[in-house]
């Protein structure tokens, strides 16, 4: 799958989860185990009200203004609702989700696995106002400053040539912002965020953390809750976009039902999601 840009075929080979494929450690919907609700508050709207950790588990008290706490305070759809991708048709797996984020996934093939992560990266930050920290890099690793943006440069891109221009007034309008991420969709990718980011030893995991493979294909899934025993042994929920773009949404764990949808960090090598695998080596972390 690739995005709907055709000027740069280099960055567009390289940019995202680009091609169907299998996690070698894959369930067909047929063979998919039944998960258990028993961690899953059906009237709960946000990540926080909706999961339950496990017995002995709990959250830690995050402040208002961090990431962590923009994470599991997000707003989710109503419980059962079915996965969408960008053109309004349904993702062919409807049984991968414990829950959908109530977030827009635009009209074109554009915010797929890495993008989902930049996009609420982006957006806690806009909602912040930390316009600086707001930059992501294309795969041939022009630096995409929404700083410069917000000044009024555009972005010109000529085969593998990328470069500012003076293009419009300055704004910090979500409007022009939303202008300034479809850019950023297009032109990187899994393979140009995980050279940005940082990595994190799994021990240390935290919300907002991302595992990360890139390539093409390639695919990122974030994490965003945590929680933790008295031992201090964690626990983490995931999420993702896929190809087709589609609408972000909480992985199951059908490696462990038993705690699906949290995942456990205790001594883990390797992760297994219902559509990719990784490892431990894969984890990053925003800059």
């Amino acid at each position: 799958m690739v995005k709907k840009v055709t000027s740069i075929i280099l960055l567009i080979v390289l940019s995202s989860c680009k091609k169907e494929r299998v996690s070698q450690y894959s369930y067909s919907i047929a063979t998919a185990p039944t998960i258990k609700q028993n961690h899953i508050n059906p009237d709960g709207n946000t990540l926080k009200t909706r999961f339950y950790p496990p017995k002995g588990y709990k959250r830690d008290s995050l402040q208002k203004k961090t990431f962590g706490y923009f994470l599991q305070n997000y707003p989710l759809k109503e419980h059962g609702k079915q996965v969408q991708l960008f053109n309004g048709n349904l993702k062919n797996r409807q049984d991968v989700h414990a829950a959908i984020f109530d977030i827009s996934v635009g009209k074109r093939d554009l915010q797929q696995c890495a993008d989902a992560t930049m996009r609420l990266r982006a957006d806690y930050l806009y909602q912040q106002k930390i316009y600086d920290s707001i930059h992501f890099n294309f795969t041939n690793g022009f630096n995409a400053e929404y700083s410069k943006w917000r000044n009024g440069q555009r972005i010109s891109v000529n085969g593998n040539k990328v470069s500012w221009y003076n293009g419009s007034s300055k704004s910090d309008s979500r409007t022009s912002f939303d202008k300034y991420l479809t850019m950023v969709f297009s032109y990187a990718g899994t393979l140009s965020l995980e050279k940005e980011m940082k990595k994190i030893n799994v021990e240390e995991i935290q919300i907002g953390d991302v595992f990360i493979q890139g390539g093409s294909p390639g695919h990122a899934v974030i994490v965003v809750d945590v929680a933790k025993n008295k031992e201090g042994k964690k626990l983490f929920l995931l999420a993702q976009s896929y190809m087709p773009a589609q609408e972000i949404h909480v992985l199951k764990n059908f490696k462990n039902t038993n705690i699906s949808p949290w995942y456990d960090a205790e001594n883990l090598q390797y992760l297994y999601t219902p559509e990719w695998n990784f490892t431990k080596n894969n984890l990053r972390r925003f800059n």
